[in-house]
């Protein structure tokens, strides 16, 4: 029987030797037998490997392995910790490199795959309902009631975004033609162009958590923070305080620009474009006719903010946290991404109904086709097959604090660097949010 003495440590001395450095011992065993090579650890300068018994005369010896002591985020209680101080209720034990994504989608019960087209369109239904009643709440509400109606009618507007979602990902019709009007249309008063997202969203599942290739958010590159001054003050602002709006910069940066796109998808993607145009040269003078400017304010530009608060915190929260990392290419694991690199974040009720649980959001990234009235019943199936893995969390304070104190400059040992540690004189807007934001978890 061959075995390895898990990567236990020894040194090695004659009565007369100085310790000179530590050896890892290989051992070929037999009942109760080891025959041990020694290698010695690699150190600055020493390039030569060193055996421990003499070539030419061979020793049998007996030997005791010594267990190794499991490393800290290798234990259950070192994550309880952390979980505990990231504002997390659990944090996953790390997912097997031999687990593949379909080993996951096995598990999975075949009727969350499942189209239903009456949960469909009542999904179309409660967000409609719930947008108007938002206007009228607008329209009706004193000065200050207004934030709150605002706010009901920007988390509705963020359901009309779940909604073309669903049709992205062929999960809302079987009727493809079906698919491509309602995630147009639904996508229309965010201004938002269907298919260029579409397209660029499809890679972020693909590459989820893949440094340089994920479209979602990602680490800063240190390199990009150390270019420019005035960038670099721009960034420690947008990932700061300004990171709830974040996907405002998003939006324009990667959905309007046609040199991002493949020819084969120019087509599809100057159709979306010409339909948000035109939704801005129809809808906007209408609502400036009507209301005047401060009705455009009111009625439009201000929930549009508030959808975009709630479509930068479900991307920060899903995908950010000081133990998840992004990995190059060529370390990428897609279960591992999947499964270990995507966050369970329980939100208030009226939030999750209005955005048709797209924060139950493991399932969906285990398999895009699970329609997002089907994630619950997916996500208990992976509590109970997957549950040790699974990172979760309820929406506060501390969660928050985290991920816009701390989540900044990519680390490859560390997965991120705060801003306040590289550059402390310029980092004011991450001391503010230290001092000014709850501890609460």
């Amino acid at each position: 029987m061959a075995c390895r003495v898990a990567d236990s440590m020894f040194l090695f001395m004659g009565p007369h030797q100085k310790p000179s450095g530590s050896h890892k011992i290989l051992a070929h065993c037999s009942p109760g037998i080891c025959y041990l090579k020694g290698e010695r650890v690699i150190q600055k300068g020493i390039r030569h490997q060193q055996y421990l018994l003499p070539k030419r005369k061979s020793r049998v010896i007996q030997a005791v392995a010594i267990p190794v002591v499991p490393s800290p985020a290798d234990t259950a209680e070192y994550r309880k910790q952390l979980a505990e101080s990231y504002g997390f209720k659990q944090i996953g034990e790390p997912l097997p490199d031999n687990i593949k994504i379909k080993d996951i989608i096995n598990t999975l019960p075949k009727k969350v795959f499942e189209i239903d087209d009456v949960k469909a369109w009542k999904s179309v239904l409660i967000s409609v309902t719930s947008y108007a009643l938002g206007l009228l709440m607008i329209s009706k509400a004193p000065w200050y009631l207004l934030p709150l109606a605002w706010a009901w009618t920007g988390t509705a507007a963020t359901g009309f975004f779940v909604i073309g979602h669903d049709c992205a990902h062929k999960a809302f019709s079987s009727n493809k033609l079906v698919e491509d009007i309602v995630g147009t249309l639904a996508f229309l008063p965010l201004i938002y162009p269907y298919e260029p997202w579409r397209f660029k969203h499809d890679q972020h599942h693909a590459k989820t958590n893949m440094l340089s290739e994920d479209t979602a958010w990602h680490p800063v590159w240190k390199e990009e923070f150390d270019s420019s001054p005035i960038l670099r003050k721009a960034i420690i602002v947008g990932y700061g305080p300004l990171r709830p709006w974040m996907s405002i910069a998003h939006w324009l940066m990667w959905h309007f620009n046609l040199n991002k796109f493949r020819p084969s998808e120019l087509k599809r993607v100057k159709i979306s474009l010409a339909c948000v145009f035109a939704f801005i040269a129809i809808g906007w003078p209408l609502i400036i006719y009507k209301t005047g400017i401060m009705g455009w304010v009111k009625f439009w530009l201000m929930p549009w903010l508030g959808y975009h608060f709630w479509m930068s915190v479900f991307t920060m929260v899903h995908h950010t946290a000081p133990h998840i990392p992004f990995k190059y290419s060529n370390e990428w694991n897609a279960a591992q991404a999947q499964l270990n690199g995507t966050i369970h974040c329980d939100y208030p009720r009226w939030v999750e109904i209005l955005c048709h649980d797209i924060s139950v959001h493991i399932p969906h990234h285990i398999s895009p086709r699970i329609p997002s009235y089907n994630l619950r019943a997916a996500h208990k199936s992976l509590q109970e097959n997957w549950g040790k893995y699974l990172n979760e969390a309820t929406w506060n304070w501390r969660l928050m604090k985290t991920i816009l104190t701390e989540c900044h400059v990519y680390d490859q040992e560390q997965n991120y660097v705060p801003f306040d540690k590289l550059a402390p004189d310029e980092s004011q807007p991450i001391t503010f949010l230290r001092k000014a934001l709850p501890d609460y978890a």
